[in-house]
């Protein structure tokens, strides 16, 4: 006689569409601070992106992307995928192989600081200048 759970389903069936898609996760893919492995230009993309690492057991998140951070967007706006550390490498390749890899490196997104700073402060000083040579 085959295991069933207490509703009379065989073991084999997930309980529900969580249940399901938490059978999906290897264990050895779960360990580390989360990293963004790609990003979606929207929602849907970002789940298409998210249902594709899963099906390799990878578990991933989405997050709104900075800068993008507004609930008036919906769905609409582009979203970061964020896996653990120990299932980027994989996480990778299998975009790699769907040609859905991001163009640039992995590393920080943004504006380096000491760059951003010296912007600023050249923009202050350039409006300080017009400002005296009106003024004089």
């Amino acid at each position: 006689m085959p295991l069933v759970h207490p509703g009379g389903e065989p073991i084999d069936t997930p309980l529900s569409e969580a249940h399901g898609r938490a059978r999906k996760i290897d264990p050895a893919f779960t360990e580390g601070r989360l990293v963004r492995v790609a990003g979606g230009r929207n929602q849907t993309e970002a789940e298409f992106i998210q249902g594709l690492l899963l099906e390799w057991g990878v578990p991933s998140i989405l997050r709104r992307t900075a800068g993008f951070d507004v609930p008036d967007f919906l769905a609409a706006g582009p979203r970061d995928v964020l896996v653990p550390e120990s299932g980027a490498e994989t996480a990778r390749e299998v975009l790699l192989q769907a040609d859905l890899a991001p163009a640039t490196s992995p590393g920080r997104t943004g504006p380096r600081p000491l760059v951003l700073a010296a912007v600023i402060g050249f923009g202050g000083a350039a409006a300080a200048l017009v400002a005296w040579l009106i003024q004089g």
